[in-house]
């Protein structure tokens, strides 16, 4: 765990590295670790196409397109009324 003064150290090396002319990079892999933990997952469907059309048919069939465009109609109606 990182304390306050280890914070200050770091936030100093990286003042007077960036100062000195050397590169981030160099400075950043002394001070974070470069191992990184590959997450993988399984796509069952890998139909991304199809899902998205199937998700906008059910917006659809729902009633909730309807909603978005008298809520945008209304929404316009207000703004509309009022002074600005």
């Amino acid at each position: 765990m990182m304390t306050l003064l280890d914070g200050i150290d770091v936030a100093k090396a990286g003042l007077d590295c960036l100062t000195s002319g050397a590169d981030i990079v160099s400075f950043s892999s002394g001070i974070w670790s470069w191992d990184w933990t590959i997450v993988a997952q399984n796509v069952e469907d890998p139909d991304v196409v199809g899902q998205m059309q199937r998700a906008f048919q059910g917006f659809v069939e729902s009633g909730q397109l309807w909603a978005l465009i008298i809520g945008f109609v209304l929404g316009f109606g207000f703004k509309s009324l009022l002074p600005g």
